[in-house]
């Protein structure tokens, strides 16, 4: 007779590591690489860890409808899709799923005070997110993401939007969670604007104990910072990148910028 082992996967070993082998606080490899897409105007895909997003910016453009403009500024529109492969689950998301409206809800209120929509009124800016691997860590993905590509596309921001998800497991706090970790353990997702210094976004779906919400929105505003700097890094080769193919009279090469982002 085979012996059976327990199918519950352990969240943090004695030794402080993690299922997937990372410390506490340790952060999943980052990918940034720049494209263009159709008739995007910017096309961004990030990916942290297994979980990998395409973001597309058009605009701003004149709107499709009047009655969705604004006289003295533009209108953010954002849409999200989720590729059918994306995750385990056997279910096939529509565009008008409850989750899916609701993370990108959640993107659009969060750029809206980032975004300089008051130079471009009577139109509007279009982000399109393509949802293609999924492992935790799903709406920081697509704000990171649609940072980039809106910066990318030259739409003037007040300030980056890094956003990560923290949670507490017992009394161990942990950063950048993956799927089998939120599932598991409360946590809360925390987006901030380095320079500024101010929160864009703080969302939980879950309870958290105020010491363990502390803890874990002081760790999140760290970790925002060593984002901010990679994703600086990565607009900054891109457009070193782009000046230096114009010079040379040469297409830009599109390039991908592997992280390993593992700050404690």
């Amino acid at each position: 007779m085979v012996g059976t082992t327990s199918s519950r996967i352990e969240i943090l070993n004695d030794g402080g590591l993690r299922s997937d082998g990372r410390r506490q606080h340790e952060l999943r490899d980052i990918t940034i690489e720049f494209s263009l897409q159709g008739y995007a105007d910017a096309s961004v895909t990030f990916q942290h860890g297994l979980t990998q997003v395409l973001v597309s910016v058009l605009g701003p453009h004149e709107a499709k409808m009047r009655s969705q403009t604004a006289h003295d500024r533009a209108v953010i529109n954002v849409e999200v899709n989720v590729a059918a492969f994306s995750t385990g689950e056997r279910r096939k998301r529509t565009r008008g799923d409850k989750r899916l409206l609701e993370l990108a809800s959640t993107i659009k209120s969060t750029f809206e005070p980032v975004v300089q929509t008051h130079l471009y009124p009577r139109s509007q800016i279009d982000i399109f997110v393509q949802v293609i691997q999924q492992d935790g860590g799903l709406l920081p993905a697509c704000i990171n993401g649609a940072t980039l590509a809106l910066a990318a596309a030259g739409i003037p921001l007040s300030d980056f939007v890094c956003a990560i998800t923290g949670g507490v497991h017992s009394a161990s706090s942990l950063l950048d969670l993956s799927t089998l970790e939120e599932n598991d353990v409360p946590h809360v997702t925390v987006a901030i604007m380095p320079r500024t210094e101010r929160v864009a976004l703080v969302t939980m779906e879950t309870r958290l104990r105020v010491e363990s919400f502390e803890e874990i929105f002081k760790l999140a505003i760290d970790a925002g910072k060593v984002l901010y700097m990679e994703m600086k890094a990565a607009l900054q080769r891109r457009t070193h990148s782009l000046v230096k193919a114009l010079a040379s009279g040469s297409k830009p090469v599109t390039q991908a910028t592997v992280f390993d982002v593992d700050e404690s």
